[in-house]
């Protein structure tokens, strides 16, 4: 397929931090892609929190399964934009690297537990990963990536005005990422993939674990509108909620999907982008929703905060899971030899409080839920001995 004129071309790709051969069979994206997926933080991905801690039950999201959720959406929307499919992939699979155990819950708890030392965002963390944590190689440490691909997952959220991470502040230096800036279109199309699974995987989740009901959800006049044009064309599955809960997750989708591709073109031409650089120069972001479907997004995330996100089951995981985060991080703090000693080799002899705290903070970051329980329990349980 042929690209549109303001896709990010392969060939116009500005490269990687350190010189790599180039490959006849795949692009540079797609290698892009295949590292992530063979990298251990892309595997720890399973056992991370979406919404439900992972021990709470193998039916529910997990970071990883979010994370393919987003690359499929992705890669639908890049390619019927007349965008770099490719990238658009590597960029969906990669966005949630850098996520904490625990999801928000443990976010946060790095966050508090950082504050004195440059604080925690989840996208640095993934930047962190993808060029430093991830060792594969023998002549650099990181996973080498494409300036685009790495560039995206910075700015999953928009432009990056201030700059507060020494990390990403070093980085920048040498690779300069072009932060005041939009990503590309590709890094967009990402970027608004991720809430439109969510969206829709929340509403699963929270219904199939017995938040809300059906009945409940109808309260929202798009989602009565969905439900009763499906049963009016399936009568039969009016007493099957798992049927209709499907149909108005699929119909939701869809509809996103198709107000995005809309929205979208109606603004290439509003704005005439016209090559990469003009989207990235914008201000505001080229690939959106309506407003309409804006309106109907928040009603429905004042749903879900209602009915499931405050619930009290999720509250008291939250709470519980943040604080198992902030006691390991204390802990070590007071006391870096109870670190493992691959994290203790880390260390120089005459290490700071804010370089103590990085190691700290990177080593609980990567941690999956199981692996920060298991941890706590050795270090807070006297019945364990090791």
């Amino acid at each position: 397929m042929e690209l549109a004129v303001y896709a990010t071309k392969a060939e116009n790709s500005r490269g990687r931090e350190y010189p790599d051969f180039a490959n006849i069979n795949r692009s540079p994206f797609q290698r892009d892609r295949d590292r992530l997926i063979h990298s251990s933080a892309f595997r720890r991905l399973d056992g991370k929190t979406q919404v439900f801690a992972y021990h709470e039950g193998k039916n529910y999201r997990t970071r990883l399964t979010h994370s393919i959720e987003v690359s499929q959406i992705t890669r639908t929307l890049c390619k019927s934009l007349g965008l770099n499919e490719e990238l658009g992939e590597a960029i969906a699979l990669a966005h949630d690297l850098g996520h904490s155990p625990f999801g928000h819950a443990g976010e946060r708890a790095l966050q508090n537990s950082m504050a004195k030392f440059g604080g925690f965002d989840h996208n640095i963390n993934s930047l962190k990963i993808m060029t430093k944590l991830e060792v594969h190689y023998p002549e650099f440490s990181g996973l080498n990536l494409t300036w685009e691909t790495i560039e995206a997952t910075v700015k999953h959220n928009g432009p990056i005005k201030k700059i507060s991470n020494n990390y990403l502040k070093e980085f920048n230096k040498k690779f300069d990422l072009d932060l005041k800036n939009f990503p590309s279109l590709e890094g967009q199309v990402g970027a608004i993939a991720d809430d439109i699974a969510y969206n829709n995987h929340d509403i699963d989740d929270g219904f199939r674990a017995g938040f809300f009901n059906i009945k409940e959800l109808c309260e929202l006049p798009f989602i009565h509108e969905i439900v009763k044009d499906f049963l009016q064309k399936y009568p039969d599955a009016k007493d099957n909620d798992n049927l209709i809960i499907y149909g108005i997750t699929r119909n939701m989708i869809a509809r996103m999907v198709y107000d995005v591709m809309e929205n979208t073109a109606q603004n290439i031409r509003k704005y005439r982008i016209e090559k990469p650089e003009d989207a990235r120069r914008q201000k505001c972001f080229i690939v959106d929703f309506s407003n309409k479907l804006k309106k109907e997004i928040r009603e429905l995330r004042s749903f879900l905060k209602k009915y499931f996100y405050t619930a009290t089951p999720i509250v008291r995981m939250d709470m519980k899971s943040q604080r198992l985060v902030e006691e390991l991080f204390s802990l070590f703090m007071s006391n870096p030899k109870l670190l493992p000693m691959e994290q203790r080799r880390l260390l120089a002899t005459n290490a700071n409080d804010s370089q103590i705290a990085e190691i700290i903070c990177d080593y609980i970051a990567n941690m999956t839920d199981m692996m920060a329980i298991e941890e706590h329990s050795k270090l807070f349980d006297p019945h364990r001995r090791f």
